[in-house]
């Protein structure tokens, strides 16, 4: 199989040093990388440097190796093309078509995918101009990630920040399979439950399940990059990094995940529980570590009471009307996914059920994902194998199309 042509531009700021892990993510994937930096790219990180990263050679200007009409020649060859970090000044010269370093003609040529994700201060992010400019760059097409928000340059922190290198590539690798992220969630209310609960029986023992909450994070990632306001409410995750903007609420058990998905219900507009919530719980939890062997620990005999349902119940104050939102739910099955699923839809009364196949400890952990798109219209659309990201990505199409069946003419 051919390996894959990424371009990584580099322009000239402080983040400049996170373009060397991206670099590396795309080209442990066998990826053959390019790496084409502003000039002033190359005064945070030397070309040396990249060259070795990428195995290729580094050129800034459209005057080098002109025998290989190189200014055209590397866009014409890229499959996809990311710029990060992308400054002010980078998206005002994309925006407006120039050509005036190896990167800005590059881009103008190419006709593959192109992903920018910018990194500036806050002021700079917020200023007219540059909002100008990168919608300027979303209405042709080109995907302009949404930045992170934390410590910026010096003591300054807001919104501006770099996203993660890994979440620049895995949202990069999303386009590439799903296309250009649009902005369909603007204005929109997005809550998602994501991650296993756990219940205590002690404090330091719990009933848990292997839920990594990746899914989750994933619907997140892909529902703000799409505009929308998005909330996680959290139990056991592995550290994910955090969506761009995204409000995230750290829960352990599954009472907790209900009280804080009730009290953000009645403004969503989409509902997805992708949580792996515990059925079940301890009738009573020792406030100290039971011992092994004790008379009164009794760790053979666990007694437990049931959960409430948190799908069923957001579907009940749907049908209450208490919230109008879209809901869609998951349902994780180790054999016969479809019928069970089925089932599962009818039964709970949500608008949408993604069913996906855990057997042999598919899914859990894992970076991608597949199985069917259940709707309570009788409609069934299989998902195939992809990156939880673009899994996430057609999960929210088909809540967007629900959702605007659903709103008045």
């Amino acid at each position: 199989m051919t390996a894959l042509n990424v371009v990584v531009g580099v322009a000239g700021g402080i983040a400049a040093y996170k373009a060397c892990h991206l670099v590396r993510n795309f080209t442990e994937s066998g990826a053959n990388v390019r790496v084409v930096p502003t000039p002033n790219a190359l005064e945070f990180v030397g070309a040396a440097t990249f060259e070795a990263l990428s195995g290729n050679p580094v050129d800034t200007g459209v005057f080098t190796r002109v025998d290989e009409v190189q200014h055209v020649r590397v866009g014409q060859e890229a499959d996809l093309v990311v710029i990060a970090p992308a400054t002010a000044d980078l998206l005002a010269r994309l925006a407006v078509g120039r050509a005036d370093d190896l990167l800005t003609a590059t881009v103008l040529v190419a006709t593959c995918p192109v992903v920018v994700a910018p990194a500036m201060h806050t002021e700079m992010w917020r200023n007219p101009a540059t909002q100008a400019n990168v919608a300027a760059l979303r209405s042709r097409g080109i995907t302009v990630l949404e930045p992170a928000s934390g410590r910026l340059t010096g003591a300054d922190s807001g919104p501006g920040r770099l996203l993660e290198p890994d979440q620049i590539a895995d949202l990069a690798r999303t386009v590439l399979e799903t296309g250009p992220i649009r902005r369909s969630l603007e204005g929109r209310r997005v809550l998602i439950s994501a991650g296993g609960t756990q219940e205590n029986i002690d404090p330091v023992r719990y009933i848990g399940n292997r839920s990594s909450g990746r899914q989750g994070f994933a619907l997140g990632e892909i529902a703000a990059q799409r505009g929308a306001d998005v909330s996680i409410v959290a139990g056991d995750t592995d550290a994910l990094p955090t969506p761009a903007g995204a409000e995230i609420v750290r829960v352990r058990s599954a009472r907790e995940m209900q009280r804080e998905i009730d009290a953000r219900l009645g403004s969503a507009d989409i509902v997805v529980m992708a949580a792996a919530v515990a059925d079940y719980r301890p009738e009573k939890e020792a406030t100290a570590k039971l011992k092994k062997g004790e008379a009164d620990a009794n760790l053979s005999t666990l007694r437990l009471v049931e959960n409430p349902d948190i799908l069923k119940g957001v579907v009940e104050k749907r049908n209450a009307q208490q919230t109008r939102a879209v809901i869609a739910g998951f349902a994780a099955e180790t054999d016969n996914p479809l019928e069970y699923g089925r089932a599962k839809l009818a039964r709970k009364g949500a608008d949408l059920l993604m069913v996906n196949s855990v057997a042999g400890g598919r899914v859990f952990g894992e970076r991608r994902n597949s199985g069917w798109i259940l709707g309570r219209d009788g409609s069934e659309t299989e998902v195939a194998d992809g990156s939880k990201l673009a899994v996430a990505a057609q999960i929210l199409d088909a809540a967007e199309g629900v959702l605007g069946r659903s709103l008045p003419n």
